[in-house]
């Protein structure tokens, strides 16, 4: 018993899940997406099933509408259930079961479909769908945006417990996420998956930067001693050898095992640069004795 958007971008193609409902660890069961194939939201007495077989079924080519009229037909429970689908290019289809209790239904538009029952109003799933659209930003805010939409307009009428997002890159490997981020229940569910999402959003900002990562990390919020290692690997970039060695030095005063750390992280083959900052360091020790 939920509602939940089903979305994509159209710069990105990235497709996503939100969901939030009463009951928990909803974010487990809820959403399902495939990166290039489609995304799929199965609530009301939850059948796993439509998600895991509308995506292979969506990824052998089947029309939304096509694939979920499979999966009703041999659902002894379908009158349950409430579903929504959609392929990689936007197009999606619903279905909401007669027996799924109220408010139940759906709303859909270019590039989404919202889905609720067991809510306060029909003005739940309309207003996700109002946000979504009306909504900047990545994927994963926007799908934020239409869930705390839909709790400004009573959400779940038993109360709120598990959230969760899932959004997945335009094309990739079935198991690639952007962000997969869930709280399994509490009062404060949508606050809490807010902060993860701008926590997530963060780190990955910072990841994908070439230069200026620990004042965008700090900016972001992201916890200081993350900063301080974006901080070495922006020294090292710049070729300020001297700021590195400070800022190894407080690292290694806090703990030694620091060393250990960066000397694990040198053999990655992306990180060069730190390999050759400390060989050299390595070098010189050696030449000191």
């Amino acid at each position: 018993m939920t509602y939940s958007i089903i979305g994509r971008d159209a710069e990105t193609g990235e497709l996503g899940v939100g969901v939030q409902s009463q009951a928990f660890n909803a974010g487990a069961g809820v959403p399902w997406a495939w990166p290039g194939v489609g995304a799929v939201a199965t609530q009301s007495f939850t059948d796993r099933r439509y998600g895991w077989r509308g995506l292979e079924l969506l990824s052998a080519g089947r029309a939304p509408e096509d694939a979920l009229a499979e999966l009703r037909a041999t659902d002894e429970l379908v009158e349950f259930r409430q579903v929504g689908l959609m392929a990689a290019d936007g197009r999606t289809s619903q279905w909401t079961g007669a027996d799924c209790v109220p408010d139940a239904g759906g709303s859909a538009g270019d590039g989404w479909a919202a889905q609720a029952n067991m809510v306060a109003s029909p003005r739940v799933w309309v207003a996700m769908g109002e946000a979504f659209v009306s909504t900047d930003g990545p994927l994963a805010l926007r799908l934020l945006a239409a869930l705390e939409a839909a709790e400004s307009e009573g959400g779940d009428w038993r109360g709120r417990g598990g959230a969760g997002i899932v959004v997945v890159p335009g094309d990739g490997e079935p198991w690639e996420r952007v962000i997969d981020l869930r709280v399994e229940e509490g009062n404060d569910s949508l606050v809490e998956l807010r902060r993860l999402v701008e926590r997530a959003l963060a780190y990955r900002a910072t990841n994908r930067a070439t230069a200026g990562r620990a004042a965008l990390g700090a900016e972001r919020g992201l916890p200081e001693r993350h900063v301080r290692l974006l901080a070495l690997e922006d020294a090292l970039g710049e070729g300020r050898i001297a700021d590195a060695e400070a800022i190894l030095a407080g690292l290694k005063a806090e703990n030694p095992r620091w060393l250990d750390y960066l000397r694990v992280l040198a053999k990655h083959p992306e990180l060069e640069g730190l390999a050759r900052f400390l060989a050299a360091r390595d070098r010189t020790a050696v030449d000191d004795v």
